[in-house]
């Protein structure tokens, strides 16, 4: 396509977008029906220039008056805590259910690598020596690995896990595009799991490692399996884009993934602020076991009755049609 020709041809028609979306005064019936016919004709021109690869300057240009098109069109904005509550009640949970295969099957193989590196901890106590002394070992497992949750002040502790978690689960989400990357990170943490785990197993010190894991370690370790999935549903739209475009599944999948970034950094807070004043406070054991597994609990139940629900009337974590860009049709 020449795109000068193509922008000279249709210059007239984003002219009068302009002026009908600047106008102070009300716009008559014609001229309301006019404004929205050019902002959908416009919209695939949109469209046409990115295909084309138009140069950014004249694809800004027209986005920002296809934005400002779009206000003049849908009037008022619906108030924020509106679109606060439907993205906590329909499209977060919705784009959770659309993944479910995905996040769940990563967590049964992550959890499979730790059981698997647990067992040769407890196993074979002799591949001990090749990663760690036998002090450094007695002094995990008597002290270091329950002192790390109350050696800070409480609240400095959540802030800290809560970084650290978010700063985990943003590099897969991020890095999911390139595949290997996201699950070399989910590699590296199933055997850190599974070697801390058989450590303090073999050493008579299960009721402490469970004990210490599992108030925040449930929805903690479902938040960075949805991240991931998140991540590697990207890449993978862009190798097999099924019967879209690699753009389009590409763009679709990625503000999906995108949209779930707030959602994930809610839960995350939720662990953080477990981990640090529930994990190492004074409940007994099964008080505080009793709290991970009904956050995890509340969690399924929260995506197989907001996200099922939302999901069967064809939402999936997508940004309102309203505000994507027009697509003109294209052949296959």
């Amino acid at each position: 396509m020449d795109v000068e020709a193509f922008v000279s041809v249709h210059q007239p028609q984003w002219d009068r977008l302009a002026y009908l979306t600047r106008r102070q005064r009300r716009l008559s019936g014609a001229e309301a029906e006019e404004l929205v016919t050019l902002y959908q004709r416009v919209g695939t021109h949109l469209a046409a220039l990115r295909a084309a690869g138009a140069d950014p300057v004249s694809i800004g240009r027209l986005s920002g008056l296809i934005a400002d098109a779009r206000g003049a069109v849908t009037g008022a904005q619906a108030p924020v805590w509106r679109d606060i509550s439907k993205y906590f009640l329909v499209s977060f949970p919705a784009a959770l259910y659309a993944s479910r295969r995905w996040w769940l099957t990563i967590g049964l193989l992550f959890y499979l690598v730790a059981a698997w590196a647990a067992w040769r901890i407890i196993a074979h106590p002799e591949v001990v020596g090749s990663f760690a002394t036998a002090a450094a070992v007695q002094e995990l497992v008597d002290k270091d690995f329950a002192a790390y949750y109350s050696e800070n002040p409480a609240q400095d502790f959540a802030f800290r896990v809560w970084i650290n978690n978010a700063t985990i689960s943003a590099a897969v989400l991020a890095l999911g595009i390139l595949l290997v990357p996201s699950v070399f990170i989910l590699w590296d943490n199933a055997l850190n799991l599974g070697v801390n785990a058989g450590l303090m197993i073999g050493h008579d010190r299960a009721e402490v490692f469970f004990g210490l894991i599992t108030p925040h370690g449930l929805l903690e370790l479902t938040a960075v399996f949805v991240a991931s999935a998140a991540g590697l549903r990207l890449g993978w739209a862009w190798i097999v884009p099924g019967p879209r475009t690699r753009l389009q599944a590409l763009a679709q999948t990625g503000r999906a993934t995108v949209g779930m970034a707030i959602g994930l950094a809610a839960i995350l807070l939720v662990t953080g602020v477990i981990e640090a004043f529930v994990t190492p406070s004074a409940l007994p054991t099964a008080v505080r076991v009793g709290i991970g597994v009904l956050a995890e609990i509340g969690f399924v139940v929260y995506v197989w009755t907001l996200g099922r629900r939302a999901f069967r009337t064809g939402e999936y974590g997508d940004i309102d049609e309203a505000d994507r860009e027009a697509a003109a049709p294209v052949s296959a």
